[in-house]
């Protein structure tokens, strides 16, 4: 018998699976390529190149980040949700 962190770690690929192949209601979706994952304390900024010198930062959880193996070179795709997007002057 498996323990109960053995199953929620199978869950959780399965679900990463899923998400890989999902569609999404987000219509703000960038592609681009990963130049910098940068881990700190509690959050990585992972930082997409979208377009030649245009680059843009999100910050996601360390686990995330681990749990998707984020490297340099890889292809990504940023989804943004309005409800997130702060502007300052």
């Amino acid at each position: 018998m498996t323990a109960p962190n053995e199953e929620a770690s199978i869950g959780m690929l399965q679900s990463l699976q899923e998400i890989a192949t999902m569609r999404l209601s987000a219509r703000n979706q960038i592609q681009g390529r990963i130049v910098e994952v940068r881990p700190g304390a509690t959050t990585t900024h992972v930082k997409i190149e979208i377009a030649d010198g245009v680059i843009l930062t999100a910050s996601i959880t360390n686990e995330a980040s681990e749990e998707l193996g984020l490297k340099i070179g890889d292809t990504a795709t940023a989804v943004i949700k309005a409800s997130d997007v702060m502007v300052g002057v």
